[in-house]
């Protein structure tokens, strides 16, 4: 599983930096969460398939973290899209998205799917299920909190013990289904080993540092709103952003397995101070850039 950091400043684009938007990369499944203006260029730079985007999350209706949708839409459907999308969003996205679909002369091939967030699980796939809960900002807003589901180990040995032979039953425990053998009712649990604990992403989006973040993050790669350093933390607190200090204090607390900055203020042009900020706070910290490719396998703590 990967993470394509395809756009990392704060309400501004730079030279350096686009709008935000985030990329997950699971078995061939591409998850966006924002989609700032720009974005599908950015995907092409990234040699990320645009095709393959099954579901966008947008973390709130400020311009810099949806108006990427109008274009990114229009290419999908230019490149002969057929496939479902789904687009979630707060209370509003309705007519968003109706507005955008109403633009100009438009042309759509393809269902879009448009779903109001709420404070719960709010998507699943295969391996995967995407909860959303809110987050202090100047509007309604959420961050989003992707958990990779894994299957219990099965336990060959312990099958033997019971003495099922390898075939079909192996498969039918493995799914979690209770098999008879002998006489005997074998039960999944008592073949399989603990539950196992995936990857874990939690992307804060805008927010102030919030106690429900620390709760959520131990164990998750955090990607958190990192606006302003911490010499203008009476400017985050007046626009309702986190500073990099802030945002590794949230970390540490939090247990989180590493650190991305993101959200990153205009004003720095040399954005290092603020990873210096917050590796002195939490070491596995990381300034986020555009175009960056993240392995989730590879993160160590």
């Amino acid at each position: 599983m990967e993470i394509v950091f395809l756009g990392t400043s704060a309400a501004m684009p730079t030279k350096y930096r686009n709008h935000p938007a985030i990329a997950l990369l699971n078995e061939g499944e591409v998850i966006l969460l924002d989609c700032g203006e720009g974005t599908q260029r950015q995907l092409i730079r990234a040699k990320v398939n645009y095709m393959h985007i099954s579901r966008i999350f947008i973390t709130h209706l400020h311009g810099d973290h949806f108006l990427g949708l109008p274009g990114l839409i229009q290419t999908m459907s230019f490149s002969g899209r057929d496939q479902p999308l789904e687009i979630f969003g707060p209370e509003g996205i309705d007519g968003l998205m109706e507005n955008i679909l109403s633009m100009g002369y438009y042309e759509k091939n393809f269902e879009i799917k448009v779903n109001e967030i709420e404070e719960t699980v709010i998507a699943e796939g295969k391996n995967y299920e995407i909860e959303a809960f809110k987050v202090e900002h100047s509007v309604t807003a959420f961050g989003i909190f992707f958990r990779e589901k894994k299957d219990r180990r099965f336990l060959r040995k312990k099958a033997e013990e019971f003495g099922i032979p390898p075939g079909p039953l192996y498969k039918k425990l493995q799914n979690g289904e209770p098999v008879e053998f002998n006489g005997k009712v074998i039960t999944p649990e008592m073949v399989l080993g603990k539950p196992r604990e995936g990857f874990k992403v939690l992307y804060t989006g805008d927010t102030r540092p919030l106690e429900e973040i620390v709760r959520r993050c131990r164990g998750a790669v955090l990607i958190h709103d990192s606006t302003f350093s911490g010499k203008l933390q009476r400017n985050a607190i007046e626009a309702l952003h986190s500073t990099s200090i802030e945002a590794a204090d949230t970390a540490k607390k939090g247990g989180a397995k590493a650190l991305f900055l993101t959200h990153i203020s205009p004003r720095y042009k040399n954005a290092t101070p603020l990873l210096e900020e917050a590796r002195e706070i939490f070491k596995n910290s990381f300034l986020s850039e555009d175009l960056m490719r993240v392995n989730l396998g590879e993160i160590v703590y």
